[in-house]
């Protein structure tokens, strides 16, 4: 990777980040279902129209690989990241079908220097997919809080990692 565009120092808690949009696809959403979480409502037809969901529903962890599939393509693949130690929230509030198109974004709600490791930032993220974003019937579909780690600006404009 050449010089990251974006460096801890360009994630100051308040900024909002459009990360793209994803449209589910259902032989992809059903492939994952079966290796990973097969569960009626996530993979028999008749099971899920029978379910509280109504049909054939996404896992929860298939739409948390859509939202850093955003997160990468939207950010990290051009930041200084240097990974996550992990997080403290994750939900699905609401079920995620094939064909529903979904708004990746997500918001620094904390960031700061590391205090052991000053050559790096961390900062507190939250991550979201929306489905229907921008209409009155927007719901999110995903939520996340992680820390995410990047490296900070040197004083030569490079990223100090």
């Amino acid at each position: 990777m050449t010089t990251p565009e974006v460096c801890f120092e360009d994630l100051p808690a308040g900024r909002r980040i459009a990360l793209g949009t994803v449209v589910v696809d259902r032989d992809e959403m059903l492939a994952f279902n079966r290796r990973f979480d097969p569960q009626p409502f996530h993979v028999d037809e008749d099971a899920a129209r029978a379910s509280l969901f109504g049909g054939l529903c996404a896992s929860g962890w298939f739409t948390a690989s859509l939202w850093m599939r955003c997160y990468v393509d939207g950010l990290l693949s051009r930041a200084a990241s240097l990974g996550s130690p992990g997080g403290d929230e994750i939900a699905w509030p609401a079920p995620v079908f094939a064909g529903d198109r979904l708004d990746a974004a997500m918001e620094v709600v904390a960031a700061r220097v590391s205090a052991s490791r000053p050559q790096l930032g961390l900062v507190t993220l939250v991550g979201t997919l929306t489905r229907g974003a921008g209409t009155d019937e927007a719901v999110d579909v995903y939520r996340g809080r992680f820390t995410g780690m990047f490296g900070r600006r040197g004083s030569d404009g490079t990223a100090g990692v």
